[in-house]
């Protein structure tokens, strides 16, 4: 018996009657990726602190005939991140699938950074990524039925980049978190992976694309131009879905060949 393309294909990659948490889904490459999530069938939570920059994106998304909606979160906050989970629970029955991607950016110098900046940074690239793992990790792994953890590092995480130190400093250690939990949580086939996007322009990192830099960043990335946000669906459907069911730990990298160039 023949089965067509896209049956197969929905196959490996839908995900139908999976409930999506996508945290910092408000967010222009966030957003774009719970698009992606919803399109493939799951039902998608967009998790921010402003409903308002929610709305167009649930709207393109019911309008795709997906079904998403909004809650609010304090990242920097476990309580908080705990209610989210409890509310999701109590509207959609369960949670498959788990994006960790709040985060912020900053070109202070390193000799100028005061605490409270560094610490805003840790906090919000970091341990809220600790955070949301251990309470969604917590209630994956106590449910027996695996899932999904999908945590956005930077190539800043893999190659130290200039006038971002803090943010790269936040994203390596992102990086090696995943690892960590992926071999704690692989029995209970709870996988986490990492999506390393390379130059995709955002509104967290607008105040340190000057002209010099992008300049920089060109000569640089074979592709010769930035990335735009769809283009990391393909990775965020290939982590979430059974397509990746053996990758567990892995640095799945979106950067139009800047990690593989050096002159």
């Amino acid at each position: 018996m023949s089965i067509s393309s896209e049956s197969y294909l929905k196959s490996l990659f839908g995900l139908d009657n999976k409930v999506a948490v996508v945290i910092g889904g408000t967010g222009e490459l966030c957003g774009a990726m719970a698009e992606g999530l919803a399109a493939a069938g799951a039902e998608t939570v967009l998790v921010g602190r402003n409903e308002e920059k929610a709305k167009a994106r649930l709207e393109k998304i019911e309008s795709a005939g997906g079904k998403a909606y909004f809650e609010h979160v304090d990242v920097n906050s476990k309580a908080s991140i705990q209610a989210l989970l409890d509310t999701v629970l109590a509207k959609s029955g369960k949670v498959d699938i788990l994006v960790n991607g709040a985060g912020v950016n900053s070109p202070t110098p390193l000799f100028d950074i005061e605490e409270e900046e560094f610490d805003n940074i840790l906090n919000t690239n970091l341990k809220a990524v600790l955070f949301a793992s251990q309470v969604f990790g917590k209630y994956l792994v106590d449910r027996g039925e695996g899932g999904s953890i999908i945590n956005i590092g930077s190539m800043s995480g893999i190659i130290p980049l200039s006038r971002v130190f803090t943010y790269s400093a936040t994203k390596a250690a992102v990086h090696n978190l995943s690892k960590n939990l992926a071999r704690e949580w692989a029995e209970a086939k709870v996988r986490v992976n990492t999506i390393v996007p390379g130059f995709f322009p955002a509104e967290q990192n607008k105040k340190v694309l000057t002209p010099e830099r992008v300049a920089s960043i060109m000569g640089h990335t074979p592709a010769n131009r930035f990335g735009e946000a769809h283009e990391l669906i393909g990775a965020t459907l290939l982590l979430a879905s059974d397509a990746s069911s053996f990758m567990n730990g892995a640095e799945l990298v979106v950067d139009g060949g800047y990690a593989s160039m050096t002159i």
